[in-house]
């Protein structure tokens, strides 16, 4: 009876009837149910943005550190001469361990890619002292060795000793050339070996003069020179046998603890490819471990 009374007080036009009632409810409930939905829907959507930004920042940080360590590896395989590294090389034929350095002159060639072979199935590094004329005809077996972890050093232009030997300054230009011709062959424009090796040796000969002048130019440019102290022959003889090589090995290395071997990849040098297995069987059994420059001039 109340309920009506209090009915009567509505006016007519806000009063509901069941059906209505129930149809407002349902809009109300669907109201409510839409508010939480968008609600989930924002918390959930600010999630994602959440888990893709920290997405992004740890792709970023991957692609920073990938980066850094691509340029920290870059970095290794660029030579940098250190004052440790020239004292280093005043004592390369000293050590108070046995240690083998191996290095090919005047290459590369086709001889050069057999000889890579040997070593990476070795696991080998060895010291390529290359000529700038023959890098830029071989290229790719250039970048081959700097690819391997080989320690690419300077042997000149052109081998030509009337032209290398016209002045000292002759002589930095036949290494700057033959830089240059390494850095195009290996991409790396910032490669500097920093070591060479002369032609005919530094010791003696009709430039010796030239030869010491020239040192003294090097070494103003932060470039030292070494020659060897062990060889297989492969220059003394124009056919040389693998048994006339591993003899002058013996002959050469006798009792020494720091051998640097002076040997050749030049296109005429075929049997120094064929003995060169032997030639390393037989300095591991003397206890000689491989080293090249990368360690020594740092």
């Amino acid at each position: 009876m109340k309920e009506e009374e209090n009915m009567s007080l509505v006016p007519a036009k806000f009063r509901f009837t069941t059906k209505e009632k129930i149809i407002l409810l349902v809009i109300i409930v669907l109201m409510i149910v839409g508010i939480i939905i968008t609600w989930i829907n924002y918390v959930e959507m600010a999630k994602t943005k959440a888990q893709y930004e920290l997405a992004q920042k740890q792709l970023q940080e991957a692609i920073i550190k990938e980066q850094e360590e691509a340029e920290r590896k870059r970095q290794e395989k660029l030579p940098k001469l250190t004052d440790e590294g020239k004292e280093n090389m005043k004592h390369i034929y000293s050590s108070d361990t046995k240690r083998a350095f191996l290095t090919f002159d005047d290459g590369p060639s086709n001889n050069t890619n057999q000889i890579l072979d040997i070593l990476k199935e070795r696991g080998i590094k060895a010291t390529f002292f290359v000529l700038g004329s023959n890098v830029e005809k071989n290229p790719e077996i250039v970048k081959r060795m700097y690819d391997e972890g080989h320690f690419i050093a300077n042997h000149g232009y052109s081998h030509v000793y009337s032209s290398i030997y016209q002045s000292p300054e002759a002589v930095l230009d036949e290494y700057n050339k033959c830089n240059q011709a390494v850095r195009d062959a290996i991409g790396e424009q910032e490669y500097n070996s920093h070591l060479f090796r002369f032609p005919g040796g530094f010791v003696g000969g009709k430039y010796a003069e030239i030869k010491n002048q020239a040192d003294a130019l090097l070494l103003q440019n932060d470039i030292v020179h070494v020659d060897w102290n062990a060889l297989n022959g492969d220059s003394e003889t124009t056919k040389p046998t693998l048994e006339y090589e591993m003899q002058r090995i013996i002959e050469t290395t006798g009792n020494k603890q720091s051998i640097v071997i002076l040997m050749h990849d030049a296109e005429a040098k075929k049997v120094t490819v064929e003995a060169l297995p032997s030639i390393i069987d037989y300095l591991t059994g003397q206890g000689y471990t491989f080293e090249n420059f990368y360690k020594i001039i740092k």
